[in-house]
């Protein structure tokens, strides 16, 4: 199957050999000449498949279609991140965390808290792309098991490290307190040159970007503390 979509405002066509990625991706499918093509083989099937237990080769393979997309976007100064993206008055908050933390339960509390005002990016997997002025948040169709995206681009406010705490606490992080979230949480590409690009990257999100961590008890008040924390524009 062959059909074309927008990622990161890049028209790419995926040449796939099972149907779930066309029904992953299908609310993300665009008219237009593709910058590339994706084309996935049996062997990128097996890769995926060594990393993960009892799933179909149907699903391994939307893995390895955003594999190969991820490692050509790094050429136009895009890349993966691993986090839940939300937009609140134009400006996008990512909430970043190990899987299992809490970072899409906190995007919830903010819709509680907010209603209609918070705009769901990502809820898993937003793509980044960076520019010497400002990074901006892009939805994608990988967007975790609640399946919350938007294919709109937001410009990033901030990005919050979260931990588990029974008191709610948030702290501004330099870029140097950050950088090993940065670094566990994004892709790494499989060869030198895209991570030493994606290194570069990290630095330029860091140079226009505010960092925190938030310590939450998953309820609400921490997510009435985050957000009038991070909205503060003398924060910066």
């Amino acid at each position: 199957m062959t059909r074309t979509y927008r990622f990161a405002d890049k028209l790419i066509r995926i040449r796939s050999i099972y149907p779930d990625v066309h029904a992953l991706c299908r609310s993300y499918a665009a008219q237009g000449i593709p910058v590339t093509d994706v084309v996935t083989t049996e062997e990128d099937i097996d890769y995926e498949m060594r990393h993960m237990a009892d799933v179909s080769r149907g699903y391994a393979e939307t893995l390895a279609v955003y594999r190969q997309i991820s490692e050509y976007l790094v050429s136009f100064d895009t890349f993966l991140f691993h986090g839940s993206a939300l937009a609140v008055d134009g400006e996008c908050y990512i909430f970043t965390a190990p899987s299992g933390t809490g970072k899409s339960t906190h995007a919830r509390l903010w819709r509680e808290l907010l209603g209609d005002k918070v705009i769901m990016v990502n809820d898993d997997k937003p793509l980044i792309r960076v520019t010497k002025e400002r990074s901006f948040a892009y939805g994608t169709p990988y967007d975790g098991k609640h399946r919350l995206s938007t294919d709109i681009c937001m410009p990033i406010r901030a990005i919050c490290h979260i931990t588990r705490s029974e008191d709610n606490f948030i702290t501004p992080l330099s870029p140097k307190q950050m950088l090993p979230t940065l670094l566990s949480q994004c892709y790494h590409p499989r060869n030198a040159a895209g991570m030493a690009k994606t290194l570069d990257l990290l630095g330029c999100l860091s140079a226009n970007t505010a960092f925190y961590r938030l310590g939450a008890n998953m309820d609400i008040s921490a997510a009435k503390l985050s957000y009038e924390t991070m909205r503060k524009k003398d924060e910066t």
